[in-house]
């Protein structure tokens, strides 16, 4: 056990684990199904992940399935995958015992990507008072709009308004509805609120941190820079495209008036960043919609937040190294800055990982199943990218299917280098430089 817990990207992924065993069970209980719902471990431990993992794909409807003691599991996995697991557990260390040793700080350090362990105490707690500060005004908002907007009665309508602003912020996609968000798919003071706090949550906690911090941007780290200015153009680029393509004659937001269309256009747009909420049935979408939101998907939101997908900073950092090579430049540069062959590295790691998981993963499901390979491709980006939005076709899925979905939930979430470190039992350090040969690329 002492092993075990010896190397942070351990401590993080053995903690994911428990809370998934913990979760699962809590919802096996008589207490969390509805009345003639069976007990099903397959359907336990899928919710358990998707939440856990803040995806949201689901194998049976939340509103039905789940009585409300149930959902509050569902809503609190959501939380404290969102937050960190080593996160919560750091609070609790500092509650208990008024001191944070080493080993803990190494695995908080990870999980909230510090810059040094001396400032975990601090950002940690920063951490968790900025998520609940932002849920709770995402919540009083959401609140008023379903008591006095839709007539919700007030205790039900604060209900779905703390779900849903927990849900939102931890970009997570769980939603109390049947059909999801398509009842407010027009209602742009619903919409609204649910868009701000996952792009929020998205954006990763360092970045949020440092605007409060610097109010300057000539100030802004090349980090904060690189998201903020990435998440910008995708998100214009994902609401033009949404509305380019369903407000046609053959899309889901045709029938609308133009300012609902509006609205689902933004909600279109902004959701596949990767909250997993839908306004529109994508099993209804058009084949240009499903692969522009499956780029988005996998591209996904900040880093060290609740987002998943590659990052953008990945995505951004391999775009700035093809460009420098084109042009001939023995540095990548960007704002000034040179960025380090380490960083390099890592961000060729993290996104070919991914390109193979995702790839691998749909090869496999096609093998299992004779589902459209677009929809089985698009399930796949779903789940490892933890956006949580579906075509309908997860409950299809085969058992098999579906621990294949639940495995790239939780890669996608802890990172493919996070996992790789944590199997890893050496880091092995070479005192010497072999001589350098130049392959034959291209």
């Amino acid at each position: 056990m002492r092993v075990l817990w010896a190397h942070p990207a351990r401590a993080v992924t053995a903690a994911f684990l428990v809370v998934f065993l913990i979760g699962t069970a809590l919802l096996l209980l008589p207490a969390s199904r509805a009345e003639g719902a069976p007990a099903d471990l397959m359907v336990a431990s899928f919710t358990t992940v998707s939440a856990l993992c803040v995806t949201g794909l689901i194998t049976v409807d939340t509103a039905t399935y789940w009585t409300p003691f149930g959902q509050v599991v569902i809503m609190l996995l959501i939380q404290v995958g969102g937050i960190g697991v080593m996160t919560l557990a750091t609070l609790l260390a500092l509650a208990v015992r008024g001191r944070l040793g080493l080993r803990s700080s190494l695995a908080a350090q990870m999980d909230t990507h510090s810059s040094g362990l001396g400032q975990v105490r601090q950002v940690v707690g920063r951490i968790v008072v900025l998520a609940l500060a932002i849920e709770a005004v995402v919540a009083v908002l959401l609140t008023l709009r379903l008591a006095l907007g839709h007539g919700m009665a007030w205790p039900r309508a604060a209900w779905h308004g703390v779900f849903h602003a927990v849900s939102a912020f931890n970009n997570a996609g769980f939603a109390l509805y049947s059909d999801n968000l398509i009842g407010f798919v027009g209602d742009i003071w619903f919409i609204g609120p649910v868009c701000v706090a996952l792009v929020m949550g998205g954006l990763g906690f360092p970045v949020l941190r440092e605007l409060l911090l610097r109010k300057r941007p000539s100030r802004w780290s090349v980090h904060t820079r690189l998201t903020l200015g990435g998440s910008a153009v995708l998100l214009v680029l994902g609401v033009v495209l949404f509305g380019l393509f369903e407000t046609g004659s053959r899309g889901t937001l045709a029938a609308l008036p133009p300012h609902e269309q509006l609205v689902g256009a933004i909600g279109g747009g902004v959701f596949p960043r990767t909250a997993g909420f839908n306004a529109v049935d994508y099993a209804q979408v058009t084949e240009e919609t499903e692969a522009i939101t499956m780029v988005l998907m996998f591209i996904g939101g900040g880093s060290a937040g609740t987002a998943g997908g590659i990052k953008v900073t990945t995505f951004l950092l391999l775009a700035a190294v093809i460009w420098a090579e084109v042009r001939g430049e023995p540095d990548v540069v960007i704002g000034h800055r040179r960025i380090g062959g380490a960083v390099q590295r890592q961000a060729l790691t993290v996104a070919l990982l991914a390109v193979g998981l995702v790839i691998l993963s749909t090869i496999l499901l096609m093998m299992l199943t004779d589902l459209p390979s677009l929809d089985l491709g698009f399930e796949v980006v779903s789940a490892f990218a933890t956006v949580g939005l579906s075509t309908g076709i997860t409950a299809q899925l085969p058992p098999a299917g579906q621990l294949i979905l639940m495995a790239l939930m939780f890669l996608g979430r802890l990172g493919p280098i996070t996992v790789a470190s944590a199997i890893a039992v050496n880091t092995r350090h070479r005192h010497y430089r072999l001589p350098e040969e130049r392959p034959i690329v291209g």
